[in-house]
């Protein structure tokens, strides 16, 4: 059953050691399939060394496993509230890559310093409302997805635009139209919390954040229907 999700969703959770995004059984990706409505996540707790495609688990939309023999990731109910929230996304990745972690754990949103940031997030990319100790003990990982998706509709954000979010004291999630585009945003996301996190050292109590119409033409130039960076009709 959906051995091709299965094989991307695979390859792409290989991609997150491999970029340095987790350690040891940290973090997961997953893809859904909005024809059949069956999301194939990494297993939970299992070594990236060990894992098949054929470990990974496919669930429903209610977190019913459909098939596969372990565990789904305990995130997976926050996988599923955002999929089923903003129907544009196919791919989810949650990483506790170190430098968004500790803007997370910080509480602070990751500030659009500069163009890099801009090629892919049009804005800064915000930290959810903490959770209170009842979200916490009841329904902890649904309560994580509602308190993303709330973010967002509070701030009125796009999450097309902005493709990832910090939960706090906790970590990144990043998604995108594919898992491996989830994946790349993941990277980019850590990128430039780092880039930030430096700039912010290096300038304290300033304003760091670039100027709206420079973030316009780099987010642009890559984005929607005026985007004219790289080549048309072709993936490298």
């Amino acid at each position: 059953m959906l051995e091709e999700v299965k094989e991307k969703v695979y390859q792409a959770n290989m991609l997150l050691p491999q970029s340095g995004l987790v350690t040891l059984t940290w973090g997961n990706a997953s893809q859904i399939d909005r024809a059949s409505g069956l999301v194939v996540i990494k297993p939970s707790g299992v070594p990236y060394k060990q894992l098949t495609p054929e470990d990974m688990v496919v669930v429903n939309m209610d977190g019913k496993v459909i098939e596969g023999d372990l565990q789904p990731s305990s995130d997976t109910p926050t996988h599923l509230y955002l999929y089923k929230k903003w129907l544009n996304i196919t791919g989810i990745v949650h990483t506790h890559s170190p430098w968004a972690v500790a803007f997370a754990q910080a509480g602070l949103d990751i500030p659009a310093a500069g163009t890099t940031h801009a090629d892919t997030f049009y804005g800064d990319v915000p930290v959810a409302q903490k959770l209170s100790k009842e979200q916490v003990e009841r329904d902890y990982e649904l309560n994580t997805g509602k308190t993303i998706v709330s973010e967002f509709t509070k701030r009125d954000l796009s999450p097309m635009a902005i493709p990832a979010v910090l939960t706090d004291d906790h970590g990144p999630f990043t998604w995108g139209e594919n898992v491996n585009e989830a994946v790349h945003n993941a990277i980019i996301l850590d990128t430039v919390a780092k880039m930030a996190y430096h700039t912010m050292m290096l300038s304290p109590g300033q304003d760091i954040h670039i100027e709206q119409y420079l973030l316009d033409r780099h987010y642009y130039r890559k984005h929607g229907e005026m985007a004219y960076y790289g080549q048309k009709n072709q993936t490298f």
